[in-house]
């Protein structure tokens, strides 16, 4: 069988953020259901931040690496996200040209809420393993972002913002796709899919959400349970408890995680008590180091969660994972892989623990000005230049090569630069 998977990946998690303990007392959140979040901290998106500066800061990286043909070989470029910045235009485009990929190169932008990244994945290891390209690679791009804004007039600790302002993120996840999966080997055929219509949560409009707590809840615990079931019909021999050294999940907030899993370990394990709780802290807490320092980001949050668990976990030898993937509306899949030693080494190389430490630490009441200032570049802004000095600490770090950022809008194009 012909190998795939992912030969190199990398995660922006963006220039700013912001203590979330801080946040919930200025909002007078009830401090156990906070405990419940798993949350240490969030990315706060800047006005000179979106998702394609977010999506190229990832990627870019990974490109730097590579020799000139190498990366003329990227044939196909998905961007997943349920933040785009057009009804047409894809924001495939700009990554494209901002990164300067080959034009002999297929791009399109996927939306299918939180799952659209492992869509990606997949239709690029499709692409790959079809070999009507033979030495071709693909490049997926997941990046999302959550922004929550003021009217003129209004108070930041009068919204009914709740328990979604802690663990809504920033963010985005870079992953080059190849017949060379150093870093995680696709068990291909290993995927079991669970979906159908439901209204838990969507995006009425392009700068809001609306959704149903408690429904989304059990939808996402419906579907951890039925597109496992659906896998390990196809797996012969697949054992929750057994066959995955370490489980990455979709992640809107860590607690919703450790509810998953400890329904899993009942159900379809058959666990109780404390094989349970040793369990989520040997197989799944290495997934969630990430996730709680910067939020979710959607599409891009299980490979955030894969990349904490690459990171955080042990590889003396080479581990399953097993992957729960879900999005709203609602599409889900459980699906495996392995990472090798070696794999784990190139991904701790990109230093992304480093990258999260070395973001600016927003004050609350910095976060509150962002939130009251008026020039976020919405959807559909025809023409603005954008204010870079807002925040001026987030400036790169010397030595963390150049940053793309958001410069202005002149009539409804969008304007970038990089800078040192």
């Amino acid at each position: 069988m012909s190998r795939v998977g992912i030969e190199a990946m990398n995660v922006f998690g963006g220039s700013a953020v912001l203590d979330v303990a801080q946040l919930a007392r200025r909002r007078g959140l009830d401090p156990q259901r906070l405990d419940n979040l798993l949350m240490r901290e969030k990315t706060v998106a800047l006005p000179f931040e979106d998702p394609v500066t977010f999506g190229a800061n990832a990627a870019r990286p990974l490109l730097d690496r590579m020799s000139p043909q190498d990366r003329d070989r990227i044939e196909l470029l998905i961007t997943c996200t349920e933040s785009g910045i057009d009804f047409s235009k894809s924001v495939s485009t700009y990554l494209h040209d901002q990164l300067g990929l080959s034009r002999n190169c297929r791009m399109f932008e996927l939306k299918q809420a939180c799952y659209a990244g492992t869509a990606g994945l997949q239709m690029a290891c499709n692409f790959i393993l079809s070999q009507t390209s033979p030495g071709a690679k693909a490049l997926v791009i997941a990046t999302d972002i959550s922004r929550y804004h003021l009217e003129d007039g209004a108070d930041a600790s009068a919204q009914d913002w709740s328990y979604a302002e802690p663990s809504g993120g920033a963010g985005a996840v870079a992953m080059l796709i190849s017949d060379v999966p150093h870093v995680f080997q696709l068990d291909v055929g290993a995927s079991g899919t669970y979906g159908y219509e439901v209204m838990d949560t969507c995006r009425p409009a392009p700068d809001s959400e609306s959704g149903d707590v408690d429904l989304s809840l059990m939808s996402y615990l419906d579907c951890c349970e039925q597109s496992y079931r659906a896998y390990a019909r196809k797996v012969e021999g697949a054992d929750y408890r057994d066959s995955f050294q370490y489980l990455a999940f979709h992640t809107p907030f860590g607690g919703m995680v450790k509810g998953a899993h400890r329904t899993m370990m009942r159900k379809v394990a058959g666990a109780r008590g404390g094989a349970i709780t040793e369990d989520f802290e040997r197989r799944v807490a290495p997934g969630l180091a990430y996730c709680g320092r910067v939020g979710n980001i959607m599409g891009a949050t299980v490979f955030l969660s894969l990349a904490s668990t690459v990171c955080n976990g042990g590889f003396d030898s080479p581990k399953r994972i097993g992957l729960f993937s879900y999005g709203s509306g609602c599409c889900s899949e459980f699906y495996s892989g392995v990472v090798t030693p070696d794999g784990a080494r190139r991904l701790k190389e990109t230093g992304i623990a480093a990258h999260l430490d070395a973001r600016h630490r927003l004050t609350i009441d910095a976060y509150e000005t962002l939130l009251a200032k008026s020039d976020f570049v919405r959807f559909g802004t025809r023409d603005t230049t954008v204010d870079q000095s807002l925040v001026p600490a987030t400036r790169p770090a010397h030595g963390t090569g150049p940053r793309l950022v958001l410069r202005a809008v002149k009539e409804f194009h969008r304007e970038y630069a990089w800078v040192d």
